[in-house]
């Protein structure tokens, strides 16, 4: 456990001791209390993500310093970007923004959408899958970098990622996989974890037709909105799913320190 003191600001304040209680976990005390915490989450993508969790500023920019200190770099935090509190706390650490993700709810009642006659709807067998997913994966690299996914669309572990291909459904064209949908049940609403079209088939209806058709099923099993993220750059995803009545309800920053 590492312990480090550091001096509150203010006459007659009492010392603050940072430390830490955990691998992942680190305590403000003063007094003898628990005035602050902090903790490190690495996510399956490899990356780390930070949080802290006090109401005082100089507790915050205390805890923020002694994470960084045991921490390697980069590491990464998410907060909302009307909470500019938050943000400039994480600022004052030497954090800045690296991505925007908006957030949106979708609401699942859409009018008929035209399938093209060369695109087959269809739920999702593994092995065809794991190929599509290689396929695009290997696509987003060589064009935005995987860096600008979300933290829960895993990087390529060569194929050994589970999967779960009732998650997924697919577009068929021209007898292959062209595009998938992954829909996230086990919330209070569903969630479109996923939409991707391979770039050869992009511009032919594929992703309209295929999330459209996601929504019309969630419809008839009673729910009336789904919620998605974007990243403000995917310039394309954003008219697909404004194109579907989308409504904007949020917007996250990520934040990375890549420096102590």
């Amino acid at each position: 456990m590492n312990t480090l003191p550091f001096a509150s600001r203010g006459l007659g304040a009492h010392a603050v001791t940072i430390s830490r209680v955990a691998e992942n976990q680190w305590h403000a005390v003063e007094n003898d209390l628990v005035v602050g915490r902090g903790h490190a989450s690495r996510r399956l993508d490899g990356r780390t993500f930070v949080s802290v969790d006090t109401w005082r500023e100089e507790i915050f920019d205390q805890l923020a310093a002694a994470m960084l200190v045991d921490q390697s770099v980069p590491l990464y935090t998410v907060v909302d970007e009307t909470d500019r509190e938050l943000k400039a706390s994480w600022e004052r650490a030497g954090f800045t923004t690296s991505r925007r993700e908006y957030e949106f709810v979708v609401p699942t009642e859409q009018a008929t959408v035209l399938i093209p006659s060369d695109v087959v709807i269809a739920t999702a067998e593994e092995g065809p899958l794991r190929l599509l997913d290689k396929a695009i994966r290997a696509e987003v690299e060589a064009a935005v970098g995987w860096q600008t996914m979300p933290a829960e669309v895993l990087a390529w572990q060569g194929g050994t990622r589970p999967m779960d291909p009732s998650t997924y459904t697919v577009a068929i064209r021209d007898g292959r996989y062209a595009g998938m949908v992954r829909v996230a049940t086990r919330t209070r609403r569903p969630r479109i974890g996923l939409v991707a079209v391979l770039a050869a088939d992009q511009r032919h209806g594929v992703g309209c037709a295929l999330l459209a058709q996601v929504l019309q099923t969630l419809h008839n099993k009673g729910f009336e909105a789904v919620t998605a993220e974007v990243d403000e750059s995917n310039k394309p995803a954003l008219a697909l799913f404004e194109s579907l009545g989308a409504r904007r309800t949020g917007t996250t920053l990520e934040l990375v320190s890549k420096e102590v």
